[in-house]
């Protein structure tokens, strides 16, 4: 018996009934020699890890543009606070680690550069729409290894594509990323904004507080608790009504006072023109797309605008500000 297999015997034995078995997947679009030391997937969470879409997160807005300090979350770091989460309450349910966390390191790497603002913005530009997370399964299925993709396992994909609030995972492990999500963004964008002075931990309502405490640890306490105290020894992934009514409506609150606040969304009508301009000169000049890009409209027959989209909302904020320099503003005019 190789490594992996013995893997795969041990998740049969210490696994939860409800738990989705590495040597049960639905498997990949294109059939592989398995691996001999690592499970399926473990070997998907592995692709997305070393993959250049991952490593560009860490240059892309998460709710600050430009934040002036080392601190403020970007989309890399909601990514690992998202996976740390989710990998608690997989392994409290005794539910595939592995797939969990191949799920949360890849849910988000189709945003766009200047956060929810760039995805609002090519979503209204573009014919054929524009979403995170539909783009996000796009970039593992197409996009990567120059138009290959990764090849990832249907039930990492599934996970991807339904973290939104309005998805449905058809696994449990992607119902527990789908919760992380909602966990890790509340309490770090609260995080954010205080350290942001948009609002104090006294500005937040005591309805939200009597239930959920007083701080950022507290909150994440409880709520991760919540779940695993609630779905233990259960076909389904549930927090408690009280904590998820709560929860639900402080994300409302947040809406309102932070993500909505003008000191957070001070410099998003630039981000979007600038997307716009972007974007509207890569359709009038696809030649000039990356080789990579270009091959996808001509050898694959991908929509001009699709493509397009792939490569803006590859970009990483810093990349999409240099770019636009150096196609729009004169050389004299800088620095």
């Amino acid at each position: 018996m190789n490594i992996r297999e013995s893997m795969e015997q041990w998740e049969r034995e210490n696994l939860s009934p409800y738990a989705s078995l590495s040597s049960e997947t639905l498997g990949r679009d294109r059939e592989e020699e398995p691996c001999d030391i690592r499970p399926a997937y473990q070997r998907d969470r592995d692709r997305i890890l070393h993959s250049k879409s991952f490593r560009r997160l860490k240059h892309k807005t998460q709710v600050f543009l430009a934040p002036e300090g080392d601190h403020y979350r970007t989309r890399l770091t909601h990514t690992l606070e998202v996976a740390q989460i989710a990998r608690t309450i997989a392994r409290a349910l005794k539910m595939n680690e592995s797939l969990t966390e191949a799920i949360a390191l890849g849910h988000d790497l189709g945003h766009t550069p200047f956060g929810h603002a760039g995805e609002y913005i090519l979503n209204e530009i573009c014919p054929e729409g524009f979403s995170h997370y539909k783009q996000s399964v796009r970039v593992v299925e197409v996009v990567e290894k120059k138009g290959r993709g990764l090849n990832l396992t249907k039930e990492v994909r599934d996970g991807i594509l339904n973290h939104r609030t309005a998805g449905n995972p058809s696994t449990l492990e992607g119902k527990i990323v789908r919760f992380s999500d909602k966990i890790a963004y509340i309490n770090h964008d609260i995080d954010d904004a205080i350290r942001g002075r948009i609002i104090t931990e006294h500005d937040i309502p005591g309805r939200y507080t009597e239930v959920l405490g007083n701080s950022v640890k507290e909150r994440l306490n409880i709520m991760v608790h919540d779940i695993i105290m609630n779905s233990l020894d259960r076909p389904e992934i549930v927090m408690s009504q009280d904590v998820l009514d709560t929860m639900v409506s402080l994300r409302q609150w947040m809406f309102e006072n932070v993500y909505k606040n003008p000191a957070a969304k001070a410099e998003e009508g630039k981000a979007q023109q600038l997307i716009v301009r972007l974007y509207e000169y890569y359709m009038e000049h696809v030649d000039r797309l990356p080789e990579e890009y270009f091959i996808m409209i001509e050898k694959n027959h991908e929509t001009r605008e699709r493509v397009v989209c792939d490569y803006i909302a590859g970009m990483s904020d810093r990349f999409a500000i240099d770019l636009f320099e150096e196609l729009f503003v004169p050389k004299a005019w800088k620095g």
